[in-house]
């Protein structure tokens, strides 16, 4: 029976996690993913030089191409050429930064110092590129033999072998995300949103044109999936300009990385930033908003940051950011712009610190378009369940005064042993109910489901103290309800439990290593 696969499908990812086992025991996942997402980076746009390089050769050895030469000089000086591969989005690779050479000295030990100079060369050679490549592989903790061994492994994997190889690095990096935020378990895998419900973000907002902005952008996951769709609609993706930040050192230079892969042109700043304390685009009204905020965080600084313009519809409460996310990105929406983020439940009914208050400020104002209850299990960070929240700037004459409720908690199916995910019909079904009422599709006539979607006026929402959770309205019936509460929240639990089970066996493995360096065999 053919394997399941329930995220990138690339057809060699047993082999790509096996490269990823030669490291696996002698570092934690949150330092070997970037060694290894590095030599793969470092792989394939060396493999991409030499294709382009040797498709020059072929055309000056032609003589019906417009490139043949039969004079040595004249040869040389178009392999030389780097317009001839910047044209084709092909970075320039010094000859001793190759694939080849890095291959060739795999089992010295000094590979690690000759894998950090060639990250070094690349940079400089290619300005998009500069301070953004990994040069730790010379350090001690990088275990030499192990890292040669994976450099062979690597060296195996035929990278240009398929029609669309740079789609094909790019889900190579998703998978490894994704990979990696599961083996990091919670917390780690903070910095990766699930495909699934990026691509549910995606499909509901329909980003074609404009600007596009993720004050909060991980890996940057949102704007590969907006061009993706973008390109599948006909369009180009010169017709998005990408704006992004992010806070975290590493990640943002990840993100750089996969943009890079891409060939996605972005502004994610100068360097990464706090997006609170240090907005790196002030000035910018963007056209869509995509994110996923880290949930309920405590320590945002926000008393530091009670006078801010950001807050229009209230000071959002200084032991937790979720309606400071909120209102940051009301702040950068154009006059016609749309948001679509994810927080926790807890945001659709909390009370705490004014929360209550900033939520009746927004329904009032009729900025919140439509509210998207999912199951639980889908994130890798965490087992609880979460919701989409989708502002709207100008809605359209039918929809005013009034929110869309979408019920989605009874959709989903397993991933894995611990894990959910949205299957692609089903993404289908949540956009097409939102295009339908806002009138995008107009092929579909929307009405309410009960017990899955409900139009509701401002007015009904005011009588429920301006609780946003979808449950509330569509008209479930109280005994279902409550018993898909109590299996969520089972679910969740036992999810808890095994990545808590997980991260024991690790810490029992680290504690024995630790024993056995000391001499100690447990």
């Amino acid at each position: 029976m053919a394997k399941k696969q329930t995220g990138a499908n690339i057809g060699f990812e047993e082999k790509l996690w096996l490269a990823a086992d030669k490291l696996r025991g002698s570092m934690d996942a949150s330092e070997y993913k970037h060694i290894i997402l590095g030599l793969i980076f470092l792989k394939y746009i060396s493999d991409k030089f030499c294709e382009q390089r040797d498709w020059l050769i072929q055309e000056t050895g032609d003589p019906d191409s417009e490139y043949h030469t039969r004079n040595e000089r004249d040869q040389l000086v178009v392999l030389e050429d780097r317009d001839e591969y910047a044209a084709k989005n092909v970075f320039w690779v010094p000859s001793t930064a190759r694939w080849e050479v890095i291959q060739k000295e795999a089992k010295r030990p000094t590979i690690g110092q000759t894998i950090d100079n060639a990250m070094d060369l690349i940079e400089k050679e290619n300005k998009s590129l500069k301070g953004i490549l990994p040069k730790n592989y010379a350090k001690p903790e990088v275990d030499k033999r192990r890292l040669g061994e994976l450099i062979d492994l690597i060296s195996t994997i035929d990278m240009m072998g398929h029609h669309e190889e740079q789609d094909l690095l790019g889900r190579i990096y998703e998978y490894f995300l994704g990979k990696f935020a599961a083996a990091e378990g919670k917390g780690g895998g903070e910095f990766y949103t699930p495909a699934c419900v990026v691509r549910t973000l995606v499909e509901m907002l329909e980003p074609y044109k404009g600007r596009i902005y993720d004050p909060c952008c991980g890996s940057g996951g949102m704007f590969v999936q907006s061009e993706k769709f973008t390109e599948a609609h006909g369009g180009q993706k010169t017709d998005l300009s990408v704006y992004g930040q992010e806070s975290n050192p590493t990640t943002w230079r990840l993100a750089r990385m996969n943009m890079a892969l891409r060939g996605i042109e972005c502004n994610l700043g100068d360097q990464w930033a706090d997006t609170f304390h240090n907005d790196k685009h002030p000035d910018l009204k963007a056209d869509f908003i995509l994110a996923n905020p880290p949930f309920n965080i405590s320590d945002w600084g926000g008393e530091k940051l009670k006078d801010d313009k950001r807050w229009t519809h209230g000071v959002p409460p200084a032991g937790n950011a979720n309606f400071a996310w909120v209102q940051h990105m009301v702040h950068h929406l154009s006059p016609s712009g749309t948001a679509g983020f994810v927080l926790a439940n807890g945001s659709m009914s909390s009370n705490t610190g004014g929360e209550g208050d900033i939520r009746k400020a927004l329904v009032d104002a009729d900025l919140v378009d439509c509210m998207v209850a999912l199951p639980g299990q889908l994130f890798y960070s965490t087992p609880i369940p979460v919701c989409l929240w989708f502002l709207r700037r100008k809605k359209r004459q039918g929809c005013k005064g009034e929110v869309l409720f979408i019920d989605a908690r009874k959709m989903g199916a397993p991933a894995d042993r611990t894990h959910m995910e949205l299957t692609k019909d089903e993404i289908s079904v949540l956009a097409q109910t939102y295009h339908s009422w806002t009138g995008r599709d107009e092929s579909t006539a929307y009405s309410d489901v009960t017990g899955f979607c409900a139009v509701v006026p401002t007015e009904n929402i005011r009588k429920n103290d301006y609780v946003l959770t979808p449950g509330r309205y569509v008209g479930s019936e109280a005994q279902e309800e409550e018993y898909v509460i109590f299996e969520n929240k089972m679910n969740g639990l036992c999810a808890e439990l095994s990545q808590l089970m997980e991260k024991s066996k690790e810490c029992d493995q680290r504690v024995c290593r630790a024993l056995k360096r000391c001499g100690f065999d447990v």
